[in-house]
């Protein structure tokens, strides 16, 4: 196959799920009298790819009889949406009444007709126990990329700790009591930054489409990008991905969280013990873009160079056994953050050394080089600085997102 005939059909197949009118999104989620079910033959050479994920984490006490409108935005277009319910740090069984998707008009509004709702083993609520997820039946219809997908939970009864994801930099919504089916912002009064119990959402596509997640702390959780915008440098990576004919990866999935590390728990369970659940648990999975470290280093717990690489290697071994491919990013500059000083610069600066020059990752991603001053390597360059000397800005966010080599997303591994 000629390389015009692999970039057209890459393009045919992004325009299939680009929305174009408004019109055009009110439909995307209303099954046509033509669509499949999610069992029928057509679908046979189709295959699952998560479109969007965010880290599940503790959250304090939940609240039963509370309604949740979710906003998020998902990478991979696709067919049969599935969202994943999450109670992975609740202590009991929690009970959704009902639960619907739709497509976000403006704030807690909805547009007119794309609210629908989900099921769980053919019925309308589910009881999640305690530690456990629940994935919806497929809701047959197309979902473009790049949606601003609304997820409405009605949380009937529950109590002890909640699950969510507690920086999510998008604004959703809360009410009192089940208003999950109405497309109206009336009952929506609450605002939150945060997201309950969702932790996932995945679409059927064709089986050569991809997905890659993004396992990360506070940087890659979006912490300092403007709100409400999709200003993560996942986001960024998800739109270059999605308009790059010549890829095969569309789905993004961010599993940042902010202050989280490698190898300690605290804030969010540490990056090893959450891999599984944040990263090979979702479907179509080709690799992860793993950028964590600085918390480790910043921390002065004793953590040293070395003990972050074999940390590292736990990761990549993991990965690989289960068939993923791994691109380490390099630690960023940190000089200016109040725990930055020469020792820690000195770990840093060894980490970054392997992971630049040992060999073991699938590829690199050195955002280091990027986002550094070519006056002082130790400082992010002042043009990418949020103004605490550590996070970026939107700008520092795109160029990130803008260094990532996309054929190196690429990588297939096959599992043993």
């Amino acid at each position: 196959m000629s390389q015009h005939t692999i970039r057209l059909a890459g393009m045919l197949r992004r325009l299939t799920f680009t929305v174009v009118t408004l019109t055009a999104t009110a439909q995307l989620l209303t099954a046509s009298a033509t669509a499949a079910p999610a069992t029928a033959p057509a679908h046979a050479s189709a295959h699952e790819i998560v479109t969007w994920g965010a880290s599940a984490d503790r959250m304090g006490e939940a609240a039963s009889n509370r309604g949740y409108r979710l906003v998020v935005r998902t990478s991979a277009g696709g067919t049969d949406l599935r969202v994943r319910l999450s109670n992975a740090f609740g202590d009991r069984p929690l009970t959704f009444g009902r639960a619907y998707a739709g497509v976000q008009k403006e704030g807690a509004a909805l547009v007119r007709g794309s609210n629908r709702s989900l099921t769980f083993g053919g019925e309308r609520s589910v009881t999640v126990p305690a530690g456990e997820s629940a994935l919806s039946d497929p809701l047959p219809g197309r979902l473009p990329a790049a949606t601003s997908l609304v997820v409405s939970l009605y949380v009937a009864d529950t109590g002890g700790p909640a699950t969510g994801h507690g920086m999510a930099m998008q604004t959703s919504y809360t009410s009192a009591g089940d208003h999950v089916a109405a497309e109206g912002p009336a009952d929506w009064t609450g605002t939150t930054g945060s997201w309950f119990y969702l932790d996932a959402v995945t679409v059927r596509t064709g089986p050569d489409v991809g997905a890659v997640v993004a396992l990360g702390d506070s940087v890659t959780d979006g912490w300092q990008s403007t709100t409400d915008h999709d200003r993560r440098w996942p986001d960024y990576l998800a739109r270059r991905l999605q308009a790059d004919a010549d890829t095969h990866i569309e789905g993004v999935a961010n599993e940042g969280i902010s202050g989280n590390k490698v190898l300690a728990d605290g804030a969010g369970q540490s990056a090893l013990n959450r891999l599984h659940r944040d990263v090979l648990s979702h479907p179509g999975v080709r690799t992860v873009l793993l950028f964590e470290g600085v918390n480790d280093i910043k921390a002065h717990t004793g953590v040293t160079a070395q003990d972050l690489i074999d940390g590292y290697r736990r990761i990549i071994d993991r990965a690989h056994t289960a068939g993923v491919c791994v691109v380490g990013a390099t630690v960023g500059p940190f000089k200016g953050w109040y725990e930055w000083d020469a020792p820690a610069e000195a770990v840093r600066r060894e980490v970054n050394e392997f992971l630049r020059t040992g060999g073991e990752f699938d590829a690199v991603a050195d955002f280091d080089r990027i986002l550094r001053s070519p006056y002082d390597h130790e400082r992010i360059l002042p043009f990418f600085d949020n103004g605490d000397h550590l996070h970026p800005n939107d700008t520092g966010m795109q160029a990130m997102a803008d260094s990532v080599g996309l054929r190196d997303l690429s990588c297939d591994r096959d599992a043993p």
